[in-house]
């Protein structure tokens, strides 16, 4: 009668033992999927933050390439600094960096100085015992801006001239034509411009920087 017990407790403990596995091998699957959808939406972050960072550049560069343009004009320089004059769309090389990192662009909005980019990932997580994972496309958004690194101060106007004639005054032979305003940059120190010598000019990472919004 021992024996019989036991082999009926042996019967009864298996179908449970077989439940037991079961469920800890589904958690252990799902804990899989979660950690692939994790990875996934990882991917997308940096596809955005990729994305958004081009974007910036982009235009960092061409508002670097007008005040090259317009260095001998100081009076066009704040516009440059405060973004004005870019006209060409970005949004190219968004579109660029997210195809590098295996994803789409879903919006691009270029915004003055920002630029905000929405991407979503080309793969699911996968197949796996969570089905929506199966179809679920990772979506991830990141802003980048670009931020003026340089001031200056233009000179004084010219005081209006005085109707009643006067005879010319002795000119110096030591003053300048033309004084172009030094710029104080945060890094890249003081650039001291000569109109005669324009071959040292600042270069775009010395006028703006760009930076994934906080």
């Amino acid at each position: 009668m021992i024996r019989s017990a036991r082999h009926q407790d042996a019967g009864q403990a298996f179908p449970i033992y077989i439940t037991v596995v079961a469920g800890l091998l589904f958690l252990a699957f799902a804990y899989f999927a979660v950690g692939q959808a994790a990875v996934n939406r990882n991917g997308a972050q940096t596809a955005a933050d990729a994305a958004a960072l081009a974007a910036a550049q982009e235009t960092r560069d061409q508002l670097a390439d007008l005040w090259t343009l317009a260095v001998l004009d100081p009076t066009k320089w704040q516009d440059i600094f405060d973004g004005v004059g870019a006209t060409d769309n970005p949004c190219w090389r968004a579109y660029e960096l997210a195809a590098q990192n295996d994803a789409s662009v879903d919006a691009c909005e270029p915004d003055g100085l920002n630029f905000s980019v929405a991407v979503q990932t080309n793969k699911s997580a996968g197949d796996s015992v969570i089905p929506i994972t199966s179809t679920t496309r990772a979506h991830a958004s990141a802003t980048a801006v670009i931020e003026s690194l340089c001031t200056f101060e233009l000179p004084d106007p010219a005081p209006t001239p005085d109707p009643t004639p006067t005879p010319d005054p002795t000119p110096d032979p030591d003053a300048e034509d033309d004084v172009l305003p030094s710029l104080t940059c945060k890094d890249g120190g003081i650039w001291d411009l000569d109109p005669a010598d324009l071959d040292d000019l600042p270069g775009p990472e010395d006028l703006f920087s760009v930076h994934l919004a906080d």
